[in-house]
């Protein structure tokens, strides 16, 4: 194995060890409840206003921008920031290890007279470490959980599009066997395959759901390869967690749905592509933006982008059938206007107990259990 592979599979064991322990190692005001995570919040400070020709803007991606998805997204972000605050100074680092690589780059940003500095993934303490010691830059962690007086975290609904999702997979499999490829097993892969799962069982209870983790968030073969494992066991239709199109491309080819992540990736395979979560940091962005210029912004603010405004389903394929689009889009506008709550007990976790007692509910955010018929997490 060459030094390469040595340095990349250390760097993916890294993010996976600071990523599986991101539950584990809450700081307050977190608390972690058997039905989730309940959010509260440190006390909050503002800052200054800062005038947009002294303005500088720090990103840090965990991905490529070329990814088409993930990375891809928040950088459009950076671009509306830029195309709307042009007086102001932007940085942007691609690709930032999970790792003390990691703490040299965020101390850099701090360095370069940062104001607001966004980090579009979770870091943990190579972060925290940073902002801790930087009380007057502001900054935002993708699922953060260090909530401070200059550190809030941002996040989106992302179960809501993806229980829309799942009941058109509930509709749609031939075989009641699905198939999910993530990442590795964290409460944001919990969230969206037990979010997908429950919107699948809601129309088809006999459906089961098998994920394969791949360990990363970015790499085209291995999520291939786990669509094309899932799809040998059975599956006839995929859904995931990943930064680009590589198991649509394996859908496509073998004749199975396929529900995508981040963006519209329909193009990769046309005929089993059904849609997508469509995530939008774009209206995020420009308000902490504006905030941060009339000394409005306020720190320790937990985010939730909300459903049909940060974060939707995708139009659909071009081969959905228009009674499976409508059913689904009835249960849409259901959870938009609060008139469905799937997230209601009774609900048991893969090995038969009882999670979520009938008539309680649970706060999808910070899920870390899989449900009865979702097999492939480490607890199921």
């Amino acid at each position: 194995m060459s030094a390469s592979n040595n340095h990349s599979n250390q760097l993916i064991s890294n993010r996976r060890k600071f990523l599986q322990t991101a539950v584990a190692g809450l700081a307050a005001p977190y608390v972690l409840q058997s039905n989730g995570l309940i959010i509260g919040k440190a006390q909050a400070a503002t800052l200054p206003a800062v005038a947009e020709k002294d303005a500088v803007i720090a990103f840090g991606h965990s991905g490529p921008i070329s990814d088409g998805g993930w990375t891809w997204k928040h950088h459009l972000g950076l671009e509306a920031l830029k195309k709307t605050y042009p007086a102001a100074k932007y940085i942007e680092v691609e690709s930032v290890p999970t790792s003390a690589d990691a703490t040299r780059t965020f101390r850099q940003f701090v360095s370069q007279r940062a104001n607001l500095v966004f980090v579009s993934s979770y870091y943990g303490e190579f972060l925290s470490s940073v902002s801790d010691a930087a009380p007057k830059v502001a900054f935002f962690e993708n699922y953060g959980r260090h909530l401070t007086s200059n550190m809030s975290g941002y996040w989106v609904e992302h179960w809501v599009p993806s229980y829309v999702i799942g009941v058109t997979a509930g509709l749609l499999t031939k075989s009641n066997k699905l198939g999910y490829v993530g990442s590795m097993p964290i409460p944001a892969i919990y969230e969206s395959v037990n979010a997908f799962h429950l919107g699948a069982r809601s129309v088809n209870p006999k459906v089961q759901t098998q994920v394969i983790n791949i360990n990363s968030w970015f790499d085209p073969q291995a999520a291939a390869q786990a669509g094309s494992a899932l799809i040998q066991g059975g599956a006839d239709y995929l859904f995931g967690f990943m930064d680009e199109a590589a198991y649509l491309n394996v859908a496509q080819k073998a004749g199975v749905w396929a529900s995508m992540w981040n963006a519209d990736m329909r193009t990769s395979g046309p005929d089993s592509y059904v849609s997508a979560v469509i995530v939008d940091w774009r209206e995020f962005y420009l308000d902490q933006m504006r905030k941060l210029l009339t000394g409005e912004w306020t720190g320790s603010q937990d985010f939730l982008l909300k459903p049909g405004v940060g974060v939707d389903r995708d139009a659909w394929g071009a081969k959905v059938p228009s009674e499976v689009s409508k059913q689904a889009d009835d249960v849409r506008a259901k959870l938009l206007n609060g008139t469905l709550n799937p997230w209601k007990g009774e609900m048991l976790d893969a090995k038969g107990k009882v999670r979520i007692k009938a008539g309680e509910s649970l706060q999808p955010f910070g899920w870390n259990w899989a449900l009865e018929g979702v097999s492939g997490f480490p607890d199921a």
